[in-house]
């Protein structure tokens, strides 16, 4: 089966990825139904196969050497290394098997170098940067000055578009380093130990051999088949059988879509496919755009996002007033499991104290118990904080066709309207109050005054219509990204306010009717009657209701001013 999908004019591929979960399947030898902790059992030998062989790649090629000549994409004789990393790593003789006395076919194997390689690949643009930071090491690492931070970039590749925290986290680490050993490290690969290997199937390199997956009979859904092991340590081939896996495939995968192998992924004793698919969507050009949506992002509000429109003549306005992704709720558990999380600490920080490195402590039960407290409370906040990027990138996703990356600098330190630096205050009805939330223009004779993200986002969009002739499109990513702002074209990236009108006709047909000076009074005049007449009818005096036929006793005290009450108990002794 052909993996390309047929594209028509005007539309281009594009690959993405939906998570799915795999709760059963079936042995095509036996003919058994295989539930989940068995099928999780089984997926786990082999993700533990290909750990073991990753873990001695890793092992082997941790070094600078080594990865750069896997990220130079030449082999010694000086030809081009395949793309995918199984092929290059058996090119420049990186081999690897199992274990003595286990049995696997070359498919596990390609699995495990694919990984192994990968890992290798990423780890060059991390290298180049800490090589850059240690080269260009500055006198003070808390603060650098200007030539400092002028240098550091000029070493690091593409340090001129790359974020400042970066270059501080890496220099940081490099610090803690020299803090431990009193000197520098040599580069990455002393500073930092090989990174740990995730337990799991990268199906994408293997064939049909190992995996195939195909649409079932029924719309929405996926059949998965595969070969896995019947016990941990395979002696022979016969210890290998087919597996077919039913998958519900997610409403986020169109009808229409080729689907690939999935990763295979195992978490809280359940196996999760990452499904890649590609779909069509129509081709986005990097000129010619008369709508763009911006989109930004911020600390209590996650993300702001607004459209606006470019007129013929080159007036820019904001199509409405724009939406908010928020996530209070997800936010305020975060925050909770956060605090809970720093107590847990200081408490075991304290045990630690008082253990004091004894085996037999009465408190080292009560420590490892607190330990595994944490371990729990970490993975939930680590499942948060991914179904909250999940949701936020997939809400921003659905807002637009094409994604334009645009320098975000200053977007919301000027005025959308006039470019002029705004004053930030805490709050509209508190303008006196420093603060970072409101955003008032001091401009005359602009006036513009709102929350700040609804600033930044029409700032954003404006700039990506003003710099349209300077989109590019990245060769590595192949995103289309904005680099540089340019000034001709900045002070055109002005939002021009819209005078709203009203299409009904407000003017004056007849006199204004009169009203009363006298204020409505805030209880009736008139008394009420002293007892009820029946279950329903006026409210009686005081508080009583209306269903009741007795009025309570405190109606029915004659309490003037000079009533007094008389205490009968002694007075309160400490």
């Amino acid at each position: 089966m052909s993996r390309k999908i047929p594209l028509a004019e005007g539309e281009t591929s594009r690959t993405a990825c939906a998570r799915a979960v795999m709760r059963t399947g079936m042995d095509d030898t036996t003919g058994e139904l295989l539930p989940t902790t068995v099928l999780a059992e089984r997926v786990g030998w082999a993700a533990d196969l290909v750990l073991g062989m990753v873990g001695v790649l890793l092992g082997e090629h941790w070094n600078a050497t080594d990865v750069d000549v896997l990220a130079s994409g030449e082999d010694a004789g000086g030809r081009k290394l395949p793309s995918n990393a199984w092929m290059a790593c058996r090119r420049l003789g990186w081999i690897v098997g199992p274990p003595e006395g286990v049995k696997v076919n070359d498919r596990i194997v390609r699995m495990a170098q694919e990984q192994a390689g990968r890992t290798l690949r990423s780890v060059k643009w991390r290298a180049d940067l800490t090589g850059g930071v240690i080269k260009t090491w500055p006198t003070d690492p808390v603060k650098r000055t200007p030539e400092e931070w002028g240098a550091v970039r000029d070493a690091v590749p593409g340090g001129e578009h790359l974020p400042s925290s970066v270059i501080k986290s890496r220099t940081r680490q490099v610090a803690a380093f020299q803090r431990k050993h009193g000197r520098l490290p040599v580069d990455l690969f002393e500073a930092e130990a090989e990174p740990r290997i995730a337990r799991m199937l990268l199906l994408a390199s293997c064939d049909g051999q190992q995996a195939t997956i195909e649409r079932a009979d029924e719309p929405g859904r996926a059949l998965l088949r595969l070969q896995l092991p019947t016990r941990p340590d395979p002696a022979s081939y016969r210890d290998w059988t087919w597996v077919s896996c039913p998958i519900s495939l997610p409403p986020t995968i169109p009808a229409r879509a080729v689907l690939h192998l999935p990763t295979l992924r195992l978490h809280n004793g359940k196996v999760y496919a990452d499904i890649a698919f590609t779909h069509t969507v129509p081709k986005a050009s990097r000129t010619g755009h008369a709508v763009a949506l911006g989109v930004d992002w911020g600390l209590n509000t996650l993300l702001s996002a607004g459209a606006i429109r470019r007129g013929s003549d080159g007036t820019i306005t904001a199509l409405g007033s724009g939406g908010m992704f928020r996530a209070a709720g997800v936010l305020a558990r975060q925050h909770r499991l956060r605090r809970h999380d720093e107590r847990l600490h200081a408490k075991a920080d304290q045990y630690e104290r008082l253990i004091g490195g004894a085996e037999d402590h009465a408190l080292t039960v009560k420590h490892q118990v607190l330990r595994d407290e944490i371990a729990h409370v970490s993975a939930r906040r680590s499942n948060l904080n991914d179904a909250l990027a999940w949701s936020a990138a997939r809400w921003t996703v659905d807002q637009a066709i094409a994604v334009v990356t645009v320098p975000a600098r200053n977007t919301s330190k000027h005025c959308p309207q006039c470019l002029t630096p705004l004053r930030h205050r805490k709050a509209p009805d508190r303008s006196t109050v420093a603060g970072w939330k409101w955003a008032i223009c001091p401009n005359l004779d602009c006036r513009y005054q709102g929350d700040r993200d609804a600033g930044a986002w029409r700032r954003i969009a404006a700039r990506g219509l003003t710099h349209q002739t300077e989109t590019v499109v990245d060769r590595a990513s192949g995103t289309m990204v904005i680099r540089k702002v340019v000034d001709e074209l900045e002070t055109r990236a002005v939002v021009t306010l819209t005078t709203k009108t009203s299409r009904k006709d407000r003017s004056k047909t007849g006199p204004t009717r009169p009203r009363t000076t006298r204020p409505a009074p805030r209880r009736r005049r008139a008394p009420s009657p002293s007892h009820p007449q029946g279950r329903a009818g006026q409210r009686p005096e005081g508080h009583a209701h209306t269903d009741q036929r007795r009025l309570p006793r405190a109606a029915h005290r004659h309490q003037g001013v000079n009533t007094s009450v008389k205490h009968t108990h002694q007075p309160h002794r400490p």
